[in-house]
């Protein structure tokens, strides 16, 4: 199996949303930006890094639009894409594209050399561009219930939860969350503090989004879910919260 990933990069043409389009030497194809999963990669870290590889352009990610299958020689191939905001950079012809065009999105569909990336397009021109965007995190593997004596809240993060949350740490900031939000519990807490304090940005405590919170009313608990999703931040990247 060989993963892969791309995005439909975009950007705010005075109010118009444009989306880039690249020319690939080696196929002669117009295509999405996308490319093979590096070892150990995760397929968001592969998206945002064939976007700066073949277009110059720094990102940040939105939703995930779908995955493309398809077979190359026989070998089963996937190509996960999200929708992606060009923040800065500027294109210069390299090694694999030697000429990117910015276009509407009407206009680029037809000049895709491939079904499925007209597939991919047409799903991203289906929403807003610039949806508000909430990342949801489970907390990291805790220790076992039986195993602690506490005040259940203050169950702390194993070392298999440390790890995950050192993983979020990597992962997170390519959305550029502009808040963190977590339910009031130490292994919530430790599973997203250390994204927030690379981010710079609060981390608020939700006790609606706790167990003890949401099951006693939980058209409330989905409420103040919807009014997170719904709250803009003034950052220069302000759609997305954690």
């Amino acid at each position: 199996m060989i993963k892969a990933a791309g995005a439909v990069l975009w950007r705010d043409a005075d109010g118009d949303v444009e989306v880039a389009v690249v020319h690939r030497q080696r196929y002669d194809d117009w295509s999405l930006p996308k490319g093979k999963l590096d070892h150990g990669e995760t397929i968001p870290a592969c998206a945002v890094r064939e976007v700066v590889e073949e277009t110059g352009y720094s990102c940040v990610l939105g939703r995930h639009l779908r995955q493309v299958s398809y077979a190359v020689r026989e070998v089963p191939k996937t190509v996960d894409y999200y929708a992606a905001e060009a923040v800065s950079g500027s294109f210069a012809a390299n090694d694999e594209v030697d000429e990117l065009r910015w276009l509407p999105v009407a206009e680029a569909s037809p000049l895709l050399t491939y079904e499925p990336d007209r597939l991919v397009l047409k799903e991203f021109a289906r929403l807003p561009a610039d949806l508000l965007l909430v990342l949801l995190v489970r907390h990291a593997k805790a220790g076992k219930r039986s195993e602690w004596d506490g005040d259940d809240d203050l169950r702390p993060l194993s070392d298999a939860g440390w790890r995950q949350a050192a993983a979020l740490r990597s992962l997170l900031p390519l959305w550029s969350p502009a808040r963190v939000h977590t339910a009031p519990r130490v292994r919530c807490a430790d599973t997203v503090r250390s994204v927030a304090e690379d981010l710079s940005v609060e981390m608020v405590d939700e006790p609606r989004l706790s167990e003890e919170g949401y099951w006693p009313d939980p058209e409330a608990g989905l409420v103040r879910l919807l009014e997170i999703a719904a709250t803009r931040a003034g950052r220069s990247c302000p759609r997305k919260a954690a």
